[in-house]
Order: C-alpha cells, then structure tokens, then sequence
C-alpha cells in the first residue's frame, strides 16, 4: 500500500492505465465539478466531501478537476489484497474488482485514510507501527463493505453444503503427501478459519484436522493391500513426517501398529 496527499489547483491528468488499483479521498469541504474518463466512458460530476472514486487495476482513467483538489490517493497491490483478503477474511475476491464501484460515500474510511496520511507524514517509530495497524484497518473496511465476492463463493457462503464438502476432499486429494492446515482448508472454500471449523464440525462431526488424519489413514490401508510396498513410503504418500510418525497415528486410528494390521490380514 502506498499512500499520497495532494492539493492542487484545477487542472487534467492525461489518462492512464495503472497495475494498481487507486483509491480516491475527496478531502475538499466544498462540492466541485471533476471529470472522470473510464475506459472512454466520460463521468461528470459534482465531487462531495468524503465521496471515494476507486479505479481499479487495467482500467484507462484520466481526470479533469475544476476547482482546487484536496484528496488522498492510496494504491493497492491487487494480488496483495486478493492473498490479504483470502487468508484473513476468508473472501476470495472476483477478478473483476472495483470495476462496477466508481463513486460513493464513506466519512469512515476517509477518516481511516487521513490517519494513514498522518502516520506515514509523522515518519517516527510509533507512527510506523501506527500506519501499519491502520492499513490493515483501511484494508478490511474496504473490502469487507465493498469487496465483491466471486459469485459462486457469495452462494456458499451460507452454511457448509455438499460443494464446499466436494472442494475440502478435493483439496486432501490433491495434497495428500503435504501439509495441510485448516487455514488452507478455509481459505479453499472462502470462510474464515473460525467460520469453517465451526460449521465442518456441525456439518460432518469432526474437525478439519481429524478429518484430514482419518483420511489419510483411510488411504493408508488401501496402500498397504500391496504387500511389497514398503511402510515408510506408504508413510511419506500420505502425509506423514516418518514411519514413526505414522505407526503412532495409525495404532491411535486402529488399535494397532501398521505392521501388525497388515500381518493380520489374509494374504
């Protein structure tokens, strides 16, 4: 996130087609007209203290104010956001964002936007630490307000459904031989950590992780019908740190150890 402060006396900004996404704060107390070209679609407008015009990335922007600019322009990675929004909101953002936004009110993120502006101006220890907090703070009354979700991930939202269960098995499918943690797990289907534990308990009756460990074990005993494949690769296929690793998680799952379970069985 990079923050910038300008007044300036009427003038045109040439159109332009940012990688970033900007944000735009009207600071200025009186009502002013300003024009917006947006891919060569002309906006004009009176522009309103706390009015926020956001141009997202790719789009062709250029501008014409008519009376003196009091504004805060703040630009923003949209990869950054989309991981921002993913793995601490749990929303996984539509490709298309900002696009269908251009113009509206917020006194509260304007006021979030004036103490990034201060902070960052400040330039000491405890206004570093300051501009930090607020830019998260900037970032998820953006999105959580005005965020636009992938559509699909807006219908699933709800509660814990059969394609949310269909993404989570998918997910261990594919990763078996990996870590997998619940914020993975929550990230894939677009809830907050929190949110997904608590409805894949309700849902399925157990939590995320030891559904992921019955899985593994589940498949573990498929793996060991060959009888020449060795237990620590089986091990390492599904997901365990060693052979030792898995002996104690399987005789926890089974009542005992992998070798005496295949021992077991008849040949």
């Amino acid at each position: 996130m990079s923050v910038r402060y300008f007044q300036a006396e009427p003038d045109r900004m040439p159109e332009e087609v940012f990688e970033e996404h900007h944000v735009l704060l009207n600071l200025n107390p009186n009502p002013h007209r300003v024009q917006n070209w947006r891919d060569d679609e002309l906006r004009d407008f009176t522009f309103l203290m706390d009015e926020i015009v956001v141009t997202p990335a790719g789009m062709r922007s250029g501008w014409r104010w008519h009376d003196k600019s009091d504004v805060i322009v703040i630009t923003l990675d949209p990869a950054k956001v989309a991981q921002f929004a993913q793995s601490e909101l749990g929303m996984l953002l539509d490709p298309q964002q900002f696009r269908d936004l251009p113009q509206f009110s917020d006194p509260d993120l304007c006021a979030a936007g004036v103490i990034l502006r201060d902070a960052l101006e400040a330039d000491d220890m405890s206004s570093a630490v300051m501009f930090e907090a607020m830019s998260r703070v900037f970032l998820v009354k953006l999105l959580q307000k005005y965020g636009k979700r992938r559509t699909n991930e807006v219908e699933l939202s709800a509660r814990f459904t059969s394609r949310h269960y269909q993404r989570v098995l998918s997910y261990v499918q594919n990763r078996l031989d990996q870590t997998i943690t619940v914020d993975q797990l929550a990230a894939e289907v677009g809830m907050s950590q929190s949110h997904f534990a608590r409805v894949f308990k309700e849902t399925l009756g157990s939590t995320p992780m030891q559904y992921v460990m019955a899985y593994r074990i589940e498949q573990a005993i498929k793996m060991m019908e060959d009888a020449e494949r060795p237990l620590g690769d089986i091990a390492l296929a599904c997901g365990f740190a060693d052979q030792a690793h898995f002996t104690r998680s399987f005789k926890q799952a089974v009542g005992q150890t992998p070798r005496a379970y295949r021992a077991a069985k008849p040949a």
